[in-house]
């Protein structure tokens, strides 16, 4: 499993995200509270939006996330309104590579994956087949993740509903239907973990789903508030849930400020570009 963080807001550096927190990404890299085994150290990604362009930037590394000083030198000046982080902790058989991790990039979307499609390597070549010849020639990886992000990137081509996160999460339910369906008839019994964020820098969709027991669900958190800051070694959202101008969804929580609330098992998290977040079952 893995770990990562979310970020919408007035810009902040990257290092508010990644170093500064007491339980920023890094941390989590090396000691992850919530999860069984603390380690993320199978490599690490970045993903940001720059002003006036609609493409993110990407990062990414197959070192250890606590060990790499371009990282920390990039993220102390970097700065921006839409940051997407990841540490990697690879599921067993997958290799540690590059192209294995996260976030991946589509033009101008950006997607990244907590958690595993269990029987993967049973339906793999069944998901293959589906996907339009545009999300076949995109997959540079070995991961399910990335294929499951193919899912979403051609169900957000049949999407009904309008531009933006309800465009989303309409192709996020419509993805993870069709990959349990393969589940279901190609390795029945196994289980799919699939906590994910997927955004085109202003509208964004996230959840944290399974088909097992509810209490084995990956964890994942939401925070909103007016800013989030860090000053004087301490991080805080000001305001908390209230004005909806800064939002963090992330699988742990980075500080010990008050207003951080769990997302509920299978639902997921709209957040449409003006931040008026709402919170909605996966199978609406």
């Amino acid at each position: 499993m893995c770990r990562f963080t979310f970020y919408r807001g007035e810009p902040i550096t990257l290092s508010a995200l990644l170093t500064e927190p007491t339980n920023s990404l890094i941390h989590q890299s090396f000691h992850a509270h919530e999860r069984a085994e603390p380690l993320n150290g199978d490599g690490f990604g970045v993903a940001w939006y720059a002003d006036g362009d609609p493409k993110p930037v990407l990062l990414r590394s197959v070192t250890p996330a606590w060990s790499n000083e371009n990282l920390m030198d990039l993220a102390r000046v970097t700065r921006s309104g839409c940051v997407l982080a990841h540490v990697r902790a690879a599921t067993q058989g997958l290799a540690v590579a590059v192209a294995n991790c996260h976030p991946f990039r589509r033009d101008r979307l950006t997607f990244m994956h907590n958690g595993d499609i269990g029987g993967f390597r049973a339906i793999r070549r069944a998901l293959l087949a589906e996907l339009s010849d545009e999300a076949f020639a995109a997959i540079g990886g070995a991961t399910d993740s990335e294929h499951f992000f193919a899912l979403c990137v051609d169900e957000l081509d049949r999407a009904t509903a309008p531009a933006g996160s309800a465009r989303m999460a309409e192709a996020l339910r419509a993805a993870i239907r069709r990959v349990i369906e393969l589940v279901v008839r190609l390795a029945p019994g196994h289980t799919i973990l699939l906590n994910a964020v997927l955004t085109d820098g202003r509208e964004t969709v996230a959840c944290r789903y399974t088909t097992g027991a509810p209490e084995r669900a990956n964890s994942l958190y939401l925070h909103r508030g007016r800013r989030y800051v860090c000053e004087d070694g301490v991080c805080r959202m000001l305001e908390p849930g209230e004005g909806e101008t800064a939002l963090l969804v992330s699988s742990e929580p980075l500080s010990r400020d008050p207003g951080w609330e769990a997302v509920p098992v299978n639902h997921l998290v709209r957040i449409p570009a003006d931040l008026r977040t709402t919170i909605e079952p996966v199978a609406a």
